[in-house]
């Protein structure tokens, strides 16, 4: 069993910038993908950013592209998920996920989640 810890989050007004992290508790090689969702109250969750922890290559939902930059570090335990130009509508739960990279949208391993406002 993988467990997932997520950091960061919290307030910032639109226009400004928050991180989160989210360590592996440790590394299988079943963590070939590591990303985030998010879902505001009274919407479906939605992907936002996944990253390939072995190759690197990445993908965005459109509505977070060029603000939004996911990226791994060298254990490939931990991944974080950079905010830039935040805007009122990115105010969600953000939920770390990890698993095969063909099981999204549905990754095996969820963290609890982090609270994310952007008041305007």
């Amino acid at each position: 069993q993988v467990q997932l810890v997520e950091s960061g989050g919290g307030s910032v007004q639109a226009g400004g910038s928050l991180g989160l992290s989210c360590a592996a508790s440790r590394y299988t090689a079943s963590l070939e993908c590591m990303g985030w969702f998010r879902q505001a109250p009274g919407k479906e969750r939605e992907e936002v950013a996944r990253i390939h922890i072995g190759g690197g290559w990445d993908s965005y939902a459109d509505s977070v592209k060029g603000r939004f930059t996911i990226f791994r570090d060298n254990a490939k335990t931990t991944v974080y998920l950079q905010m830039n130009s935040l805007k009122p509508e990115d105010t969600a739960m953000y939920y770390c996920a990890a698993g095969g990279c063909s099981s999204w949208p549905r990754p095996d391993y969820w963290g609890q989640g982090t609270e994310v406002t952007v008041s305007s």
